[in-house]
């Protein structure tokens, strides 16, 4: 049987001497040699050897942050949170698919009142758990107010009021308020059992998707063995097997053939081992940096805990140098210098999506950001930084301190801006260090999902990813008007106009309030096996994790 021993891991996880260590380790897992004739271990069928007619296995790297820390517990962080995705274990009401459409998984039908303040679902009744009891819809109303009443969940279901089961096969969501996003969060959030759900649920799931766990040690792997019971199609890919490494392990391994699937990055795109194909999936994955737009001294920002944030800066609540700047950076070079290609422009945050605006992009034009400065009264000083009423044009730029891609957009945009007559002081830090600076500094962030619920958060007033601390009435309202839409297809105008709106000439684009400066998306990268088919992905969320194995079931060899 194709799993790892902890003796085994602990030999391929060492990044060190990587090249001696991980020969040899992981072919010890099958006993049927790869379908494309390396030393890999997924060749072989789940229960059968070399003479399997079909391999139904695959083995997966992953970044050590995509473990889940709870374990596979949706009442908490799993399929959830910052990286979204599809929970596997568990079913969901509703899924996307590679469209971002709208799909029925365990609902057979839904709709929503005229004024968005009741969701009423109808779900099959012929789906088991793996410990073979029904689910209900006492299930799906136990696990959203048990999202909803948790301080630990990490799906946002706030806007809930309460979910009731009305019979075995209905559930009502009453709302808080109009929020048609509601079903962006629904399309990840598994449904566990009332009956068996507990303190070690996380470690040992209960569910009723597509796999369930076989096996789980921590800091290290986790098998998934394909649901026999399961209600849909059954899945083409009987197991999958997720090891956790760095990057450098993650190549080391690609290298010795010993997984079929291994993330890496642009800065080692080139190594491709051989035996591998390039497999670039196209993404929202958005870098971008958070513009202050209130002065230094501003009334402070108070979040929860009683924490009190500094607010405002005084170089960036100038709009003629958040706009410039949008106008000066060359995004096109900086996706060639930093991502070697393998990324896009970003200008906002869910490009592409039906919701994301045109007016938000700007051409690269150095000329007009110099023109903007002068007409608003910045003036060169004796070093060449421009200042205005006693204020130089120089700020820090903060990035995650441990992320060589940010490091490198950071340095960038940097060493552009002095063109324009900016000073940029790039500073790495760690997370904690950086959260103190969110609302005073400019941060570069990562953000992107498939959803409109982040353009949401960071751009309306009272968002939780407010940075720029920027309020506009009627940006807010178009937010607002986005979400109250009975039908979701009617919100994009409004997200839209959220963006630039025309009639008030109000919003966050760059030749408007400039809160950000989208840079650019970042193409998500995996060493392939040749003969492995990975099935059509959606554009994947920030995070490189979860998300490409979506639709694991559909893989092929």
């Amino acid at each position: 049987m194709a799993v790892y021993t902890r003796r085994q891991f602990a030999k391929m996880a060492g990044v060190g001497a990587a090249a001696l260590t991980l020969g040899g380790v992981l072919s010890a897992c099958s006993e049927g040699g790869s379908p494309a004739g390396g030393d890999a271990g997924s060749g072989a069928g789940v229960d059968g050897g070399a003479g399997s007619a079909a391999p139904t296995q695959v083995i997966v790297s992953m970044t050590p942050g995509s473990e889940p820390a709870a374990g596979f517990d949706p009442l908490v962080a799993w399929g959830c949170g910052e990286h979204v995705h599809e929970p596997l274990i568990q079913s969901t009401l509703i899924a996307t698919n590679a469209d971002l459409e709208f799909e029925n998984d365990l609902a057979t039908s839904y709709e929503c009142s005229a004024d968005g303040m009741q969701w009423t679902f109808s779900i099959r009744d012929d789906v088991r758990f793996s410990d073979g009891q029904p689910l209900t819809a006492h299930d799906v109303a136990f696990t959203v107010n048990g999202i909803k009443n948790s301080a630990a969940a990490q799906a946002d279901l706030s806007t809930v009021a309460e979910a009731v089961a009305i019979d075995d096969t209905t559930v009502v969501l009453s709302m808080e308020r109009p929020n048609n996003a509601l079903l962006y969060t629904l399309a990840v959030v598994g449904i566990v059992p009332e009956h068996a759900y507990g303190e070690d649920y996380g470690a040992n799931p209960i569910g009723s998707g597509r796999y369930v766990l076989e096996q789980w040690d921590r800091g290290q792997q986790v098998i998934l063995r394909a649901n026999p019971d399961y209600y849909g199609e059954p899945p083409k890919m009987e197991r999958v097997v997720v090891v956790f490494m760095e990057e450098d392990a993650s190549l080391a391994a690609a290298m010795a053939g010993q997984v079929d699937v291994a993330y890496t990055s642009a800065v080692h795109a080139d190594n491709q081992p051989v035996g591998y194909e390039l497999l670039n999936c196209a993404s929202v994955d958005s870098r971008g940096i958070s513009l202050p737009c209130l002065p230094a001294g501003s009334p402070p920002k108070v979040l929860e805990g009683d924490m009190a944030y500094e607010v405002g800066n005084d170089v960036t609540c100038n709009v003629a140098v958040r706009q410039a700047m949008n106008y000066g950076v060359d995004r096109a070079r900086m996706i060639d210098h930093v991502l070697n290609g393998f990324g896009t422009v970003a200008w906002s945050v869910g490009d592409g999506m039906p919701w994301a605006s045109p007016d938000m992009e700007v051409e690269t034009d150095a000329e007009r950001a110099r023109a903007l400065l002068a007409e608003d009264g910045w003036t060169a000083g004796g070093d060449g930084v421009l200042e205005k009423d006693g204020v130089r044009a120089a700020f820090d730029l903060y990035y995650a301190a441990g992320d060589s891609v940010r490091q490198a957009l950071a340095s960038d945009f940097a060493s552009q801006m002095p063109g324009i007559g900016i000073e940029v002081n790039v500073k790495g830090a760690s997370w904690d260090e950086i959260y103190l600076h969110q609302f005073s500094s400019p941060v570069l962030w990562g953000w992107g999902s498939n959803s409109p619920v982040e353009l949401y958060e960071l751009t309306h007033s009272q968002g939780w990813g407010n940075y720029a601390c920027y309020e506009n009435e009627h940006v807010d309202a178009n937010l607002d008007a986005a979400l109250a839409q009975p039908d979701i297809e009617d919100s994009y105008a409004y997200y839209r106009k959220a963006q630039w709106d025309a009639e008030t000439h109000t919003g966050v684009a760059p030749h408007a309030a400039a809160t950000w400066i989208w840079l650019a998306n970042v193409d998500h990268l995996y060493f392939q096996r040749t003969g492995l088919h990975v099935a059509e992905q959606k554009p994947h969320p920030h995070g490189h994790g979860w998300s490409l194995v979506n639709n694991v079931d559909k893989w092929t060899w």
